[in-house]
């Protein structure tokens, strides 16, 4: 056997070494008088050490082993063509023979990119051989990285994904982003979501589980989630497709009323949640409020505010038919100027986070599906089975009710709301908020407050 090609398999045996521990796969040896005396194979991310490539790792481990930071007539073999620090370490160790496998394109300084070694101005020059083994050395590459160039998140062609950068900076959205996109309804799609307060043990907790409505997204919940997650439960709080972090359709009839729900079950029984306090408001209810009869035993509570179930039986309300034709007339509205409208206490950054998801207008299919989606006769999408919910709802629920009404609303207000208590076995009076509208939530600390100690563990 050649003695390049037998040196070189030494290297690429470190290389594969450093491949199964997660580095790039690179291995060198240092050869004098026929025997090794140096090895190294990349670290730099086990090291925490930029410098700690295999051949830098390899010179000083000769080095030591000789006795002698000159290495006079010996003769390095790598796997891939070095780097520009390596040259120059290699330069400086006085090698005098340099055998590499693969070329690196993009930063060999064998030639590759720059040649150190060609540098006539050096007092040093080391003679270099490329190309040993070099197929070898690149299959070891690719099988390395080709799984991480694969796109674990891809993006469908008929959806586009917001910036996270439009997300950065907004006050009091502090949780880690979730994703999720391998739910047999999502069909790849991205869905975002928080999961905050969850312990090694979660099946033990409440587990709130908080749906947000159009044109919201989960950051109408941040004013509750930290009360909720201070008394020791766990939240949970997905951005519907089309709103928030995760993907938009680029149509509006892409998006139905069974689509989302579908999700929302698909979601329920990825994550396993159990103990759940169901959380809703505008659409969280409309579509949340016919989950738990398909999944009763998850549910142990629900927390209603300002939403209603539309059964296509009832008229839908003159402040709801109202807002659907100006949302018609005004496609393009101003989400924040929307939320600054019926807030008053909220701060021109709060108002604008809620633009967030929808700073190009391509992201807005959303916002002009969902008024027209809501069930308006018998026979509308999503009618049926919320007529079979509400039916659920009134004869068959059997865990804890809360209710808040934010009496500012004009779309889902008192009137409304007080129809669907009647239709929720055993709910209590409400808990009204004369200052709050249909937002509810921007006024949740005192909900969340009542909430906590109305929902008991031992009760659900």
């Amino acid at each position: 056997m050649n003695q390049d090609v037998q040196w070189m398999q030494a290297a690429l045996e470190l290389a594969k070494q450093a491949g199964e521990v997660g580095e790039v796969p690179v291995g060198a040896v240092v050869v004098k008088d026929g025997k090794i005396v140096g090895r190294g194979k990349n670290s730099p991310v086990s090291g925490n050490d930029p410098t700690a490539h295999a051949e830098l790792l390899a010179l000083r481990d000769a080095a030591q082993t000789l006795g002698n930071y000159r290495l006079e007539n010996c003769t390095l073999y790598v796997s891939l063509e070095p780097c520009t620090m390596c040259s120059g370490a290699i330069v400086n160790s006085r090698i005098a023979r340099l055998v590499y496998g693969a070329s690196e394109p993009r930063t060999g300084a064998a030639g590759s990119v720059v040649d150190i070694f060609s540098n006539a101005s050096l007092n040093h020059h080391t003679s270099v051989e490329g190309g040993i083994l070099a197929e070898e050395s690149r299959q070891l590459l690719q099988a390395f990285f080709k799984p991480k160039r694969v796109n674990q998140n891809p993006l469908r062609e008929d959806a586009l994904r917001p910036m996270d950068e439009w997300f950065e900076g907004i006050p009091n959205y502090p949780w880690p982003a979730n994703y999720i996109a391998n739910l047999p309804s999502l069909n790849g799609v991205r869905l975002h979501y928080l999961d905050e307060g969850s312990t090694p043990d979660n099946a033990k907790q409440i587990t709130y589980l908080c749906l947000h409505g159009n044109p919201a997204w989960s950051y109408l919940y941040r004013k509750m989630i930290p009360i909720f997650t201070a008394h020791g439960h766990r939240v949970v709080a997905p951005d519907l497709i089309g709103f928030g972090k995760s993907d938009k359709f680029k149509k509006a009839q892409q998006h139905s009323f069974e689509f989302h729900r579908q999700v929302l079950l698909d979601f329920i029984e990825r994550l396993d949640l159990q103990r759940v306090v169901l959380v809703v408001q505008d659409w969280g209810g409309i579509l949340g409020l016919t989950l738990p009869m398909a999944m009763p035993h998850r549910f142990g509570g629900v927390l209603v505010m300002n939403t209603t179930l539309a059964t296509g039986t009832q008229a839908l309300s003159d402040g709801f038919l109202s807002w659907r034709a100006w949302c018609q007339a005004n496609p393009d509205f101003d989400v924040a100027k929307l939320f600054a409208r019926g807030n008053k206490h909220m701060s021109a950054e709060e108002t604008q986070a809620y633009n967030s998801p929808f700073k190009d207008r391509g992201h807005r299919a959303a916002l002009h599906a969902f008024p027209p989606m809501v069930p308006e006769y018998e026979n509308s999408e999503g009618a049926d089975i919320s007529r079979q919910a509400l039916q659920f709802w009134r004869e068959r629920w059997q865990g804890q009710s809360m209710m808040a009404i934010g009496l500012q609303d004009p779309v889902l207000g008192q009137a409304v709301m007080n129809d669907l208590r009647q239709n929720i076995r055993n709910c209590p009076p409400p808990m009204l908020l004369p200052h709050a509208g249909h937002f509810v939530q921007e006024h949740g600390q005192t909900i969340a407050e009542a909430a906590v100690q109305h929902f008991k563990l031992s009760s659900l």
